[in-house]
Parts: structure tokens; C-alpha cells; sequence
């Protein structure tokens, strides 16, 4: 098979109304896809990354390809939060709209020219129903003490931090339109990575990885204040933030956990002094971005299994915060705070962490939201820090 490369001039908003099955959204990149030439199970286990690496090489040597450097094919990945849980998955689409805010082209893996003329166009004209909540996998009383016992432990010095979720399922009366929520997230929170993956669908802020040649860019993300919309409230709260020890402590150690990795792989590794702010529709942020050069040949599989779970989405150290997830959490994660994005044959790629999402199946939707976990932690207002993210994809499903 020979990639046919077509130029188009599709918006964002055009493709998204082509109800694509499968979306990438990034400030460099934009990839939506139609239709599945096929899909692919990477396993279990530490070298499932390297094994979606190589089932992708073996399907693009088997159909003949020849990839094009920035050009494609791509593959859609979506992993799994916890490596011994089943349901990652790697989608090539049959046809891929690619954007990289300077041209836009057709990818086709095999498709007929009509597989993408009769894809439909437009949203639904039904009005939508509006969500209704069909409860969590642990009610808030009992998430209180989960997230109790976690902080009591962490005092007890058993481990520095720990990320708790917890779930919230909605149900509808009619299927949620995914190219309505994909729009809604995108137009809400246009800094952010729009994702769609296997019903996974979501706006992530946290770039986990981005690999572009020797170049790599990461996003550390930790401590967390609510949005104001009066501006002076609202600058005082991330005023607040960036003078808060306890946000200040969460958020070292999750970015020290990124530069950990990267130091060792990298060249000339930018950081800031001390964390900023990043300021989304319905939350800010302390963060730290991280900017270098390889010194090794490693793909962006390769990188985000080094980095993959960082402290931002489990905690510190990380074999310990794993197994007081699995112990406290009371509900299974599947791909929320996995890695989530797209790669080529090249190595390049970009890789956000899944967060700001809902698994969405019809008219039925679970939605994530977590909470980090340190030494002065409050049980309520971590709870009230979930309820403040679940918005973000609340409001999209609305």
C-alpha cells in the first residue's frame, strides 16, 4: 500500500462535524480520523509500550507503506492507567485529516475515495438530554475516608504523595453526541490536548511528552485552585497558589519526577526557577514545562513508558503510591490518567496524560476527576478539587 496524500482545506470545526471516530487536538497538531483499518491490543505488563511500537512498524511494513517524515501514518494510542489492567489500544484509522496549522492533507490507509466523501456531516438536530447522575464507584462519604486513610499514612511516612480518583457515571435519554462534546471541549479550553480514542474523549492540559526529532517538551502540572470571574478574586487565588507550601511541596514533586527522566536522556534540559500559573476555563495550575534535546535515539514510546505514571497522576515513590491506589481507590481507572496521543514510524509524537475525560458508550458516560495527596491535605477540599475538575466535562456533556 502506498500512503495517498491528498491537500485539503478543512477547518477544525469542519472535520469535527464530519463526526470523526477518533481526535487529536493540540496546539501543534490536529489528526482526526475515520473509520478503523484496524486495531490493535498491546498487552499487559512493562513492554507494552514496546510492543505497540513494533505491532505498529510490522502493519506499516506489511501493507507496503512508505512512511513520510511529519506526513504519516499515525496511530492512535490510548493506554491503560495501571500496566497489569487490560484495555489499551493502538486505532490506524482508514482515513486521517491532518492539520499542522500551516497545510492540512488526507492521509488514506487503504480507503476508497467515498469512505470520507460519505462521511455525515453536521451535529444531530435533536436537542441532547441533558445528563443525569447514576452515581460513583465509592459515594462521597466513603471516598472521604479513603483519601482520610491516604493522608494518615503519608503522615506516618509510609510515602510522600498519592493521587486518589473517583468516578461519576451519567446516563441520558438519547446517545451523547461526541462531535458536539469534541467541539464544546475545544472552543472551552483551546490550550488544551482534544482527545478521542475508543470512546475515550476528553481535554487534557498536561502534556506528558512531545517528540519532534531530537527535540522533546513536557508539562508538569500540580496544586490546583478554582477559577474566579472577577479578576481580582481570581488573581488572588493564583496568588495564593504560588505562595502555598503545601501546593508548592505537591508540585515539586511532581515535576521532579519528570526531570528525573528527562535529565537523564537530554541535553541542555530547560526548567524554570519555580512553577507558574496556568489558568484553564475552570481551574489554575502551578506548572513547569521542560524543554530539550536527546542525546540518545529513544521514541516518544520509549519516553512515555520512562515517564509514565509521573507523580502528578500517582504519586511518590511511585511503586508505593501504585499499590495504595489499588488498595484505596475503590473503583478501577482503566485509560483515565493514562497516556493518551499519537506517534509515526519516526519515533516523533506527542503524548498527553488522560485526564479531564469520560468514557462515553451511547447514552451512558463515566467521568474522572483526581486529587493529589500530601502532608496537609484536607479530605473536603480535596473532594471539593474533584467536583471542581469534573466540570470541565460536565459542562461539555450538558
Amino acid at each position: 500500500m502506498t500512503i495517498r496524500i491528498e491537500s485539503t482545506d478543512l477547518t477544525i470545526e469542519a472535520v469535527l462535524e464530519r463526526r470523526p471516530h477518533t481526535v487529536w487536538i493540540s496546539p501543534e497538531m490536529t489528526l482526526a480520523g475515520f473509520g478503523a483499518r484496524l486495531r490493535l491490543d498491546p498487552g499487559v505488563g512493562p513492554g507494552r509500550f514496546e510492543r505497540a511500537r513494533l505491532m505498529f512498524a510490522e502493519w506499516v511494513a506489511s501493507e507496503g507503506a512508505h512512511p513520510a517524515p511529519d506526513i504519516g501514518p499515525f496511530g492512535f494510542a490510548s493506554f491503560t492507567f495501571d500496566e497489569q489492567v487490560a484495555g489499551s489500544i493502538i486505532v490506524i484509522p482508514e482515513v486521517v485529516v491532518a492539520s499542522d496549522r500551516k497545510s492540512s492533507w488526507l492521509i488514506r490507509h487503504g480507503a476508497e475515495d467515498n469512505e470520507w466523501s460519505d462521511s455525515p456531516l453536521g451535529t444531530t438536530a435533536v436537542k441532547p438530554d441533558r445528563p443525569r447522575f447514576a452515581g460513583s464507584s465509592l459515594p462521597d462519604h466513603l471516598w472521604l475516608e479513603a483519601v482520610a486513610a491516604a493522608i494518615k499514612r503519608i503522615e506516618e511516612g509510609q510515602l510522600q504523595k498519592v493521587v486518589l480518583a473517583r468516578d461519576h457515571a451519567l446516563w441520558s435519554k438519547e446517545p451523547f453526541v461526541l462531535d458536539r462534546v469534541l467541539d464544546k471541549l475545544h472552543q472551552r479550553f483551546p490550550d488544551c490536548m482534544v482527545y478521542l480514542v475508543d470512546g475515550l474523549v476528553g481535554a487534557s492540559p498536561e502534556l506528558l511528552i512531545r517528540r519532534r526529532g531530537e527535540s522533546v517538551t513536557s508539562l508538569a502540572l500540580a496544586g490546583s485552585a478554582r477559577r474566579d470571574p472577577d479578576p481580582v478574586v481570581d488573581d488572588q487565588l493564583g496568588s495564593e497558589l504560588l505562595a502555598s507550601s503545601k501546593d508548592l511541596h505537591e508540585h515539586a514533586l511532581a515535576s521532579e519526577s519528570v526531570e528525573r527522566v528527562l535529565e537523564r536522556v537530554c541535553q541542555s534540559l530547560q526548567r524554570p526557577n519555580r512553577p507558574g500559573l496556568l489558568k484553564l476555563a475552570n481551574v489554575q495550575h502551578l506548572a513547569t514545562p521542560f524543554a530539550g534535546n536527546l542525546t540518545e535515539s529513544h521514541d516518544v514510546l520509549d519516553l512515555v513508558g520512562m515517564l509514565h505514571p509521573t507523580a502528578a497522576v500517582g504519586g511518590t515513590p511511585t511503586l508505593d503510591a501504585i499499590e495504595m491506589i489499588r488498595a484505596l481507590e475503590g473503583m478501577e481507572r482503566g485509560r483515565y490518567a493514562g497516556p493518551v496521543g499519537i506517534f509515526d514510524l519516526a519515533g516523533d509524537g506527542e503524548f498527553a496524560i488522560a485526564l479531564r475525560c469520560a468514557e462515553i458508550s451511547g447514552a451512558r458516560a463515566r467521568l474522572f476527576a483526581g486529587a493529589g495527596l500530601v502532608q496537609g491535605s484536607v479530605p473536603e477540599d480535596e473532594l471539593e478539587e474533584t467536583r471542581i475538575k469534573l466540570q470541565a466535562m460536565l459542562s461539555a456533556l450538558e
